[in-house]
């Protein structure tokens, strides 16, 4: 099938730049590789099935920042998304999470939405998005604002918010995933057609062929040894299932949607032959000047959710997914030319154990009910202070008060809040409930309290955090999800490879935030405006 691929979509690609031209002062293209829910022990847990050209070639020939973190709270895709890229966290750049209440238009917003954006290439309302919300630039604006605007930065993922936020205010493009069609498409704030290379694109109709078969292991099944037995109860399913084990008929669940796509491997072998088609017929890194491809891989979070990080279908994921790194590899030294490029790869985020699996082994862990609680909660509100929508939202483990209420009602707020905090830290997995307006007086660790702080922005947060047990999150009783500032969800890995990086390790303390001014200075540009990152120093050649 890969070879079917290859070569049914040979009619897209233009002449490539030669692999033989001498290093230049600069590198040609710079691509920012983010797999989304990527924990850090994934690069070294699957590594005797790893090839030699994929995870283990950026270990091989590049640096890596073994003990990288996310410094804020919630960690979430559209936060984690944004900071590498910014340099920045929620508290200065505004994204505090893919949706939040916004107290200033008063109502719940996803964090790119954009109602006065239209759909390119699709007729649905799924291309009605923008990076307006984004208040900081990121790295990518900083590279075109460089150049005079004469580089060209792209952005692709299959999420959106993987797509737009990378890509800055002034990016060239950003595409993403409609799965309503099975197209790549785009938002009106970019342009007001498709390139004629994406409509032929789309026109091969890739979903159907990727789909068309099973999802099989890439191995025999009795192979993966690092992974749970394949039935495990606390695994989802997929459409037209009754239990989550292989193969998966995912075929079966085509019509009349390709969601499904994006929950299969092939999602990310789809993404990845997309990147190739926009590196030849854009020409990224044949110009001048330096270009930059910002690009996300999401099938991983897709998967990681609705089977967690112990099951044979996150293994068999990572196993594709390395093999697909090798060919992408091999066709950036071969288009853009081994040292005219610089690649790093992160994550926005990693993952809890599934609580069931932890339990199984004797690891305190557990489901909070959310919805039950909440319900709980609103009554013992009203019995208390009366009738009255109390409470305007709970989001990204924070209340939101009706303040307005509360002043109608003349509620001492203090009073209010302690309410709150003694009736939650009656329930099983709350830990702390903090004042997010106070938090300067809450007792909890540094670390802790320095990452809920970067993440609280007054306008787009609540006023009270509930920080659970480790290994407790909120409502899934079948996967697994993140967002805690625990080690499973904010240690990622960082590997950089190419263009005046040197080889090495560093097991020094590194943030999300240094990505982005690092980025910078290999290129000598600005940093972002909103960066609050540092140099990775130990990565230059020289």
């Amino acid at each position: 099938m890969k070879n079917l691929l290859l070569a049914s979509i040979t009619f897209l690609l233009f002449i490539s730049v030669s692999a033989q031209t001498p290093a230049p002062t600069k590198p040609k293209l710079v691509i920012g590789l983010v797999v989304d829910q990527m924990r850090y022990d994934f690069l070294y847990r699957y590594a005797d099935k790893y090839s030699v050209g994929g995870f283990k070639r950026l270990l091989r020939e590049g640096y890596s920042c073994e003990n990288t973190h996310i410094n804020y709270s919630p960690s979430y895709t559209a936060c984690g998304h944004t900071c590498v890229y910014t340099g920045s966290v929620p508290s200065v750049h505004g994204i505090t999470g893919n949706n939040w209440f916004d107290l200033k238009e008063n109502k719940y917003v996803y964090c790119t939405e954009d109602i006065t954006e239209k759909t390119i290439g699709s007729a649905s309302k799924a291309g009605l998005m923008s990076p307006r919300r984004m208040l900081t630039s990121t790295v990518t604006d900083e590279l075109r604002l460089a150049t005079n605007f004469k580089s060209k930065v792209i952005g692709i993922a299959l999420k959106d918010r993987g797509s737009i936020l990378p890509a800055g205010h002034s990016a060239n493009a950003a595409y993403f995933y409609d799965p309503s069609c099975g197209n790549w498409i785009t938002s009106s704030y970019y342009m007001n057609d498709l390139p004629l290379w994406v409509k032929q694109f789309n026109d091969y109709k890739l979903p159907e062929k990727y789909l068309k078969d099973n999802w099989a292991t890439l191995q025999p099944i009795e192979k993966y040894s690092e992974s749970d037995v394949d039935d495990r109860p606390y695994e989802d399913v997929f459409p037209t299932e009754t239990k989550p084990v292989f193969p998966h008929k995912v075929g079966e669940v085509v019509t009349p949607s390709y969601k499904i796509l994006a929950a299969t491997p092939y999602g990310n072998s789809f993404t990845l032959k997309f990147a190739e088609g926009a590196i030849l017929n854009e020409r990224l890194g044949s110009g001048t000047v330096t270009d930059f491809l910002a690009l996300s891989l999401s099938s991983t979070d897709y998967i990681g959710h609705r089977f967690g990080p112990n099951s044979v279908e996150v293994e068999d994921c990572y196993l594709r997914l390395d093999k697909d790194l090798e060919a992408f590899f091999t066709f950036l030294d071969e288009h853009v030319g081994t040292g005219n490029y610089v690649l790093f790869l992160t994550a926005d985020h990693g993952a809890a154990h599934v609580p069931d699996f932890s339990k199984e082994h004797k690891i305190p862990a557990g489901v909070f009910p959310i919805d039950t609680v909440m319900k709980q909660l609103e009554a013992k509100l009203k019995e208390q202070y009366g009738e009255g929508e109390w409470l305007l939202s709970y989001e990204n483990m924070q209340f939101y008060l009706n303040n307005k209420l509360l002043n109608e009602k003349r509620i001492d707020r203090t009073g209010f809040k302690q309410t709150i905090r003694n009736f939650m830290l009656q329930q099983p997995g709350v830990a702390k409930v903090l004042d997010l307006e106070n938090l300067s007086d809450e007792l909890i660790e540094a670390r802790m309290k320095s990452d809920i702080s970067n993440g609280y922005y007054p306008s787009r947060s609540g006023e009270m955090y509930v920080l659970f047990e480790p290994a407790w999150f909120e409502g899934m009783t079948k996967g697994t999800t993140h967002g805690t500032v625990y080690p499973y969800d904010t240690h990622i890995p960082l590997l950089w490879m190419g263009w005046g990086v040197k080889h090495g390790e560093d097991h020094s303390d590194i943030h999300m935030t240094d990505i982005a001014p690092t980025v910078a200075a290999l290129l000598h540009i600005q940093e972002p405006n909103g960066n609050v990152g540092k140099v990775i120093k130990g990565i230059f050649e020289k």
